[in-house]
């Protein structure tokens, strides 16, 4: 993701228009593995099972339910639960699950879940909270400070006014996730969901047959997802997308119908899944869930051509 225009954010603030440049030059990677499960990408929130932690799971907002790893619930001999069908990015599977007595993110206090388990390699971490951990708070993401941090959520009747150099953007809840609505490709709708499970951006198909010519070259890409399945897609540069008055130029996206796209009833429409390469050109990210609502502070350094590029960040599984 990136903009285009240059910007002293040090001193102004952000503005519908503003945008952040991403090399245009840079290729896609060749035909290769990006790994969803690695959480290099992914920064992570201390979590307490019982009295037993932290452990440092990865905040996935594109997920209903918070999963453990197998290893970890091994560990604390946690009571197996029943099997579930879980969709993941890479599709479907019947998947078995724990019951997990007491969990607590951050210094929040616990509650009981049945999680699903899957095995560490896959995961990148011990564990990822879901929506189902996360309703009622909200998450702060400071890509400046390398943290991630979660907190209580205070439901209001009316949004706070943005700070300087921030944008306020209000979301739909679907099916528990923010969808956020003022998104365009050329002027047309996109429905966007940010996933910071993900270390890639996905477009689903009808976003690729939007965007046509567009697109940058094709490349076809195999990601190998949380539950140890393989998945191909088109990988791209697509030549701007218009989000919250903000113009991310030669955006990286893998294009497929990916399970998440059939499952929130978004495969006949233009959509993202906003991942954290994505999200990583903001200097802060936070989501209020309750209150749907999404604010956004761009960094100063990816304004005007900083030449971050995502693509080099992304770890190849050999």
């Amino acid at each position: 993701m990136r903009r285009l225009v240059a910007l002293s954010l040090a001193m102004a603030a952000i503005a519908p228009g503003a945008s952040v440049a991403q090399d245009p030059d840079l290729p896609p990677p060749p035909p290769s593995l990006l790994d969803f499960s690695n959480a290099q990408d992914r920064m992570t929130v201390p979590v307490s099972i019982g009295k037993s932690g932290p452990f440092h799971f990865v905040v996935d907002t594109g997920a209903q339910r918070t999963v453990i790893s197998r290893e970890l619930a091994g560990t604390l001999g946690l009571t197996p639960g029943k099997n579930v069908r879980l969709t993941a990015m890479t599709g479907t599977a019947d998947v078995a699950t724990v019951m997990i007595p007491e969990i607590s993110v951050s210094t929040l206090g616990g509650t009981s879940i049945e999680a699903p388990s899957l095995e560490s390699r896959n995961l990148g971490a011990p564990g990822m909270i879901g929506l189902d951990a996360l309703q009622g708070h909200a998450l702060l993401i400071d890509f400046g400070k390398q943290v991630m941090t979660v907190r209580p959520s205070v439901k209001r009747r009316k949004s706070i006014s943005a700070a300087p150099g921030e944008v306020v953007v209000r979301a739909k809840d679907l099916f528990g996730q923010l969808v956020v609505t003022d998104a365009a490709y050329r002027g047309r709708k996109v429905r966007v969901i940010l996933d910071t499970g993900s270390g890639i951006t996905m477009g689903n198909m009808a976003l690729k047959r939007r965007v046509g010519g567009g697109a940058k070259k094709v490349r076809p890409i195999s990601l190998w997802g949380v539950t140890g399945a393989l998945m191909t897609a088109d990988y791209t540069q697509i030549d701007k997308v218009d989000f919250a008055g903000i113009t991310f130029s030669h955006l990286p996206v893998a294009f497929s119908d990916a399970e998440p796209f059939r499952r929130f009833g978004l495969t006949d429409q233009p959509a993202l899944l906003l991942g954290m390469d994505a999200l990583r050109l903001f200097e802060r990210v936070s989501i209020d869930f309750p209150n749907r609502e999404v604010r956004l502070a761009v960094s100063h350094d990816w304004v005007a051509g900083a030449g971050y590029s995502p693509l080099r960040s992304y770890p190849v599984r050999q």
